[in-house]
């Protein structure tokens, strides 16, 4: 399961995160009430929950790094354009 989501595109691993963090809200409802069978399953689920957000995260990244240099031409130009209405 460990190694199950690196070839998932960034869409199916958002959708699997929802899934999981689902999967995790009922295994603590059902924590609650009183009726777990394997308690170590919550720290098999964060721990999957965070290797899915850190794919994601490592896609977002390599995404913003082809955009980086187009973004912060686009903020340095609003920075401007802040910077001189603030001086009127």
């Amino acid at each position: 399961m460990k190694n199950s989501f690196k070839e998932l595109k960034k869409d199916e691993l958002v959708v699997k995160r929802g899934e999981l963090r689902k999967k995790y809200f009922d295994f603590r409802f059902q924590a609650v009430v009183g009726h777990v069978e394997n308690p170590v399953e919550a720290r098999n689920l964060r721990r999957q929950i965070a290797r899915v957000e850190t794919l994601i995260n490592s896609v977002g990244k390599a995404d913003t790094a082809v955009a980086a240099p187009a973004a912060s031409a686009a903020k340095k130009k609003a920075a401007v354009a802040v910077a001189k209405t603030a001086k009127k």
